[in-house]
């Protein structure tokens, strides 16, 4: 059929070059070059797939050092939350609820509000914590309590590479340290490290951590002193890193390990921020 110009729909030559798609701002011929480019995803599909497939799935067992010849791994991990309250005139009332109920933990009266209190739960499963300790807080002689956000805590325990006893060190120890009758005093706090720790090479920061450990195993020698150390990353609603349990037998101890720790290289140059703390005495433990 032969095209007369004026015609709808006619093309002169010349013309198609010259016609715009005004949606992508890209010539017809651009256009449909681009289209035969996308032909092709297919293939290209099929190798990054490919490549997908190659990629390892991160590692996130904890590990310690080799234990009878064999390397330590393990997915355990026992989760603590501290959460604390104003408003308390009963924190026996509160503790009797918690056993009652099934929650491990314990019940803190607050050393700096008279109707202040805090309960730490543990457990191996997250889902606990809204499962059972939730309702726990909201029903009977809890539901009159006051939450205090800024002294609540989430963290888990986790290994460095070089414990001899993981199990110990990631369940055991930290459940016998907070539910140990006689060590009913407690600070708890949050820390978050600045980012130049971080770029320090691994051996600058061993050699830091490590004059750090040593302070808090010689008070734990005298038994001044015990630490909890949990990770909190992703956990805390100030973006965190770790929460400190320093648990024990008498409340000055505990106040001269931090003083000492901050003499440090960590805490003196590599902390952004430290707090708040929570000071308080065991009112009830539950059974270990």
């Amino acid at each position: 059929m032969r095209c007369v110009s004026g015609d709808a729909g006619c093309t002169q030559p010349g013309e198609l070059a010259l016609r715009f798609d005004k949606a992508s701002g890209i010539s017809i011929d651009q256009h449909t070059a681009a289209l035969s480019k996308k032909r092709a995803a297919p293939d290209k599909v099929s190798t990054m797939e490919k490549a997908r497939a190659r990629i390892e799935p991160p590692d996130l067992s904890e590990k310690g050092s080799l234990k009878d010849g064999q390397p330590q791994r393990s997915d355990d991990r026992l989760f603590m939350q501290l959460l604390a309250f104003g408003g308390c005139t009963d924190s026996a009332a509160i503790a009797r609820q918690l056993q009652q109920t099934g929650v491990e933990g314990v019940v803190y009266e607050d050393v700096n509000d008279p109707r202040g209190i805090a309960v730490l739960s543990l457990t191996q499963s997250p889902e606990a914590f809204i499962e059972r300790v939730r309702p726990a807080l909201t029903s009977g002689p809890s539901a009159q309590l006051l939450l205090k956000p800024e002294y609540s805590m989430l963290g888990r325990t986790y290994s460095l590479g070089y414990e001899p006893d993981l199990q110990d060190t990631l369940v055991a120890r930290p459940r016998r340290t907070v539910l140990n009758p006689a060590w009913r005093w407690a600070v708890w706090y949050p820390l978050r490290r600045s980012g130049r720790f971080a770029q320090l090479s691994d051996q600058e920061q061993r050699g830091i951590l490590a004059e750090h450990g040593a302070i808090g195993m010689a008070f734990g020698a005298g038994d001044y002193a015990h630490d909890i150390r949990l990770a909190c990353h992703g956990l805390d609603r100030d973006d965190n890193d770790f929460v400190i349990g320093l648990i024990g037998k008498e409340l000055f101890p505990l106040s001269a390990v931090v003083q000492s720790m901050r003499k440090t290289q960590q805490t003196s140059l590599y902390l952004d921020r430290l707090g708040p703390f929570f000071v308080g005495r065991a009112v009830w433990q539950s059974a270990t």
